[in-house]
């Protein structure tokens, strides 16, 4: 039985991350072509690519600032030649900085809303031309529950967050006509190991959170891959626009 993926080509941003790692091995689990964007990761790309390999062909990995439109450039170019045109993005990659605000400065807002909303912009304009010509395509980007929820110190990464569901919906009435979808998946509080650097006390933030959602347990990055390798299918083709909370019941409304 073909896999629902085969013949499909995804760039995923972000692959070095815990959900980024997830989604790659879903997708290629379920036949997709990749390549695999970072940002100076080289070492932890190249062993995903070597563990990737075990499902078909070896994805490509690509370093690119997706800050810069020139790097931006350089990864589609790089990623056509390699695999052929993309069908599947996902803008995965992101930064969560913590600013309270009375520190939050131009220029810290700025870097954040270029890196949590600005990215998936470049990163949209320059792939989909390709996708409307195949009349096929697939944008999906992460967001953030937090867009909904609020949270203090993170002022710039929800505007920005909330700025992203906003593209999303853009982009979905300007490329439906052309056979593309668009949407956003919105983790809650995920478990990946980068949470023990930033987190003093992970057991009991682990304890607070599960007082805030219906599921009892921690979502994890395969969540995440699962919603992402749904709305990749055809099975997905009607669903654009939207915004899923992949949060075990966090936010309800």
């Amino acid at each position: 039985m073909p896999k629902p993926l085969t013949g499909r080509t995804a760039l995923i941003t972000g692959a070095t991350g815990g959900i980024g790692q997830a989604i790659a091995h879903r997708l290629a689990a379920d036949g997709a072509t990749l390549v695999l964007a970072h940002h100076n990761d080289h070492q932890a790309a190249q062993h995903l690519v070597d563990r990737l390999a075990q499902y078909g062909p070896t994805p490509l990995a690509v370093h690119a600032d997706l800050r810069d439109q020139g790097d931006i450039e350089r990864l589609c170019s790089a990623a056509t030649e390699h695999s052929g045109s993309i069908n599947i993005m996902v803008s995965n990659a992101g930064a969560y900085p913590r600013t309270p605000w009375p520190d939050l400065t131009s220029d810290r807002w700025h870097e954040s809303l270029s890196l949590n909303l600005t990215s998936h912009y470049l990163l949209s304009r320059a792939l989909t031309p390709a996708m409307a010509d195949q009349r096929w395509g697939r944008i999906l980007t992460t967001g953030s529950v937090l867009a909904a929820a609020g949270r203090h110190d993170l002022a710039a990464y929800i505007s920005a967050k909330a700025g992203l569901e906003g593209l999303t919906r853009a982009l979905a009435r300007e490329l439906g006509p052309a056979g593309i979808t668009a949407n956003c998946i919105a983790p809650g509080s995920i478990r990946v190991p980068a949470e023990d650097d930033v987190v003093p006390d992970p057991e009991a933030m682990t304890i607070r959170q599960l007082a805030r959602q219906c599921i009892q347990r921690r979502g994890h990055p395969d969540d995440i891959a699962a919603a992402v390798a749904f709305l990749a299918t055809d099975d997905a083709g009607f669903i654009t626009g939207q915004t899923l909370r992949v949060d075990g019941g966090w936010i309800l409304g």
